[in-house]
């Protein structure tokens, strides 16, 4: 019915074979997934800053710079300046982006068991969905 194979065959497989191409472990990965959720943050929030400057983006933009570097081994992150925006920027709409953004980062902090990041992004996420809640009007 069939008759056996006798040459070698043609494809080889990958069992065996020493690996030609780099791999990186899970926790590698995971750090370049949260350092790139950090730096997006990182640019919504200097982009907040151009708009409406405050200590608090201020303080939120160091420490997220800091985790940053410390992600990509010491390589700080590249920083648009406050000039090279064109555009009138949406206040509303970049809080969103930065929560969104700040949950990501929360995930993948969690998964990795990154404790400071995790405090952080549950930081950044609580300040940008206050900003996005309308002011209460106190009537005296």
């Amino acid at each position: 019915m069939y008759e056996p194979i006798r040459a070698k065959s043609v494809h080889s497989t990958m069992a065996g074979t020493p690996h030609d191409f780099p791999h990186r472990s899970r926790e590698e990965e995971l750090d370049i997934q949260l350092a790139g959720h950090l730096a997006a943050l990182l640019a919504v929030t200097d982009e907040l800053r151009a708009a409406a400057p405050s200590a608090a983006l201020d303080t939120a933009a160091e420490r997220l710079t800091e985790q940053v570097t410390r992600l990509r081994g010491g390589r700080t992150p590249a920083r648009a300046s406050a000039a090279t925006t064109d555009r009138e920027p949406n206040a509303a709409a970049l809080h969103r982006r930065a929560h969104a953004l700040a949950g990501r980062a929360l995930v993948v902090a969690a998964s990795r068991a990154d404790t400071a990041v995790a405090i952080l992004a549950a930081e950044q996420m609580d300040a940008h969905a206050a900003a996005l809640q309308p002011r209460a009007l106190t009537s005296h």
